[in-house]
């Protein structure tokens, strides 16, 4: 007996701070129905830390507490089965998303997006976040598979227009999946989805060296919808996120849920009651520009601006500087071109395309080294090195350099553009409460959209009249980006998901990654 009492006090106990008040009957306390009491076992239980990445041991899933919150539940259960099939089907999401894009990359795709984006967030943060990204999804395949047999110019550009429509609500797929994953392997996972764009980016390019030969653009679109196709086969199985519902006042779909995830993975549940913190005000604008994130939202803009501006960018002058040689070859070049048809098409060179090809997979490095820095140095400090990064090569590129030079160059500034990215798209849905997360990440997806439909002006239409002011343009930009970086107010690593826009910023877990005094100590206005 002695011994299996010594063995019980080495295990280690994981405390969740009481959320709320008890739910028990004063006659339970009395009975002391709820309470277990082992004879020569301190009544008060120690809050002992565990290790970083330790996992919640099963026979303490909850122990000390009788209630829980979602949070609690992600954290104790874990990385599992459930989060790695979520993974591919979000990767679906992004990889479709990537086939259209390329296919119909147009100003008017840009439109679509721009104009939909905030309305997918709205329906999104109302109606369940697997509501709205059905209905985007469904939108997508359906006009996009249409638009292969439009008849004329200008149905392909009203039904390109629609397309892009509803890839303005594909990013909610975003949101989704970061309400599913803990902590600690929030921002890796997000960042990882990255590489299912570039696969897609891959798929279509092989996709269209095979097709439109032989059969053409029609079947070219059909064929780049499969990705998306399979996508919303397998939505189905999405179950809806456990904090809209607690938010939406549903508890038992959410304990649902919940009891789903932790079967799948194969870990307890956490003991006791969940917290319902019901709202019936989501997805509202004006929850955005609160005294607790309106300099969050407009510095968030900017930012996301900022990055679909500088990355899309990049993109158009990497063919200009390719197919000049370098910067100094582009004014010459202009000379020569200014007397034939400007309406005539240059085509790219087989030294071209191998440059574009490098300059494209410097997108594998860029999402490798942001997912070393950014839960080291932070959220807020990873965008502002990858956009100090890109300011400082944009300079670089108005000096005569080399072609390997230059390919050098182009490798490092697309490399950190799109790191840059991907830590807006770790830090955004972490910022806001789970009652206007999508909103705010489809707001922020609007204003990138933006920035894609001017850059072409930049890129193309200034580059005609002075090169060294279009780099200094993209320079200056992403350099105020990194100062905005520094300045937003809320730094999201560490912290759980806040779930009401009630209460203010940071009122959630901490975690336990937290090390203090070795107690694991709550973020939620009270500490233990």
């Amino acid at each position: 007996m002695e011994e299996d009492l010594f063995q019980l006090r080495q295990l280690p106990v994981v405390k969740f701070r009481r959320t709320g008040e008890s739910t028990r009957s004063e006659d339970d306390a009395a009975s002391g129905e709820h309470e277990v009491q082992i004879e020569g076992v301190r009544g008060g239980l120690e809050a002992v830390e565990l290790d970083d990445g330790a996992a919640v041991p099963k026979e303490f899933a909850n122990p000390t507490d009788d209630t829980f919150m979602v949070e609690d539940a992600v954290e104790a259960i874990g990385f599992g089965k459930f989060q790695w099939k979520l993974s591919v089907l979000t990767g679906l999401a992004w990889w479709g998303n990537t086939s259209w894009q390329v296919a119909l990359l147009t100003s008017v795709v840009f439109v679509g997006m721009m104009s939909s984006s905030t309305l997918w967030g709205n329906i999104s943060d109302q109606y369940g976040r697997k509501t709205g990204l059905k209905i985007s999804v469904l939108w997508t395949l359906y006009y996009g598979i249409l638009s292969a047999f439009a008849p004329v110019y200008s149905w392909i550009l009203v039904l390109r227009g629609l397309v892009g429509f509803g890839i303005g609500g594909v990013p909610q797929s975003v949101t989704l999946y970061a309400e599913f994953l803990p902590m600690k392997a929030r921002a890796k996972c997000i960042l990882l989805i990255e590489v299912f764009w570039a696969l897609g980016t891959v798929f279509e390019v092989i996709l269209a060296v095979f097709v439109m030969p032989s059969l053409g653009w029609r079947w070219l679109l059909i064929l780049s919808a499969v990705p998306l196709l399979l996508f919303a086969v397998l939505c189905f199985w999405l179950p809806e996120s456990a904090r809209y519902d607690v938010l939406s006042g549903n508890q038992e779909k959410a304990i649902a849920t919940l009891k789903r995830i932790a079967t799948e993975n194969g870990a307890p549940m956490p003991l006791g009651k969940l917290i319902i913190s019901r709202q019936e005000d989501r997805g509202r604008m004006k929850d955005l520009f609160t005294p607790h994130f309106r300099w969050t939202t407009l510095l968030l803009w900017f930012i996301w601006f900022s990055n679909a501006f500088s990355y899309y960018g990049l993109v158009l002058l990497t063919t200009e500087l390719f197919q000049a040689g370098d910067v100094c070859s582009i004014s010459s070049r202009k000379k020569a071109v200014e007397a034939k048809c400007s309406l005539a098409c240059e085509y790219l060179s087989e030294e071209d395309y191998m440059d574009l090809l490098w300059t494209t997979l410097s997108e594998f490095p860029g999402v490798l080294v942001t997912l070393w820095i950014i839960d080291r140095l932070g959220r807020k400090k990873t965008m502002a090195l990858c956009f100090a990064i890109f300011s400082f090569c944009s300079l670089l590129l108005s000096i005569c350099v080399g072609r390997n030079v230059l390919t050098l160059l182009l490798f490092i500034a697309r490399a950190f553009i799109s790191g840059g990215f991907q830590a807006a798209y770790v830090y955004t849905p972490e910022v806001y409460p789970t009652a206007t997360r999508a909103l705010g990440l489809g707001t922020c997806s609007g204003m990138a959209r933006v920035g894609a439909l001017i850059t072409p002006f930049i890129a193309q239409v200034m580059l005609e009249s002075s090169v060294y002011l279009t780099l200094a343009v993209y320079s200056g930009c992403c350099l105020l980006a990194a100062v905005a970086s520094c300045f937003l107010p809320i730094e999201t690593k560490g912290r759980g998901l806040q779930e009401s826009s009630h209460r203010e910023w940071g009122q959630e877990m901490v975690g336990r990654g937290t090390h203090g005094a070795g107690v694991a100590r709550s973020n939620s206005g009270s500490q233990e």
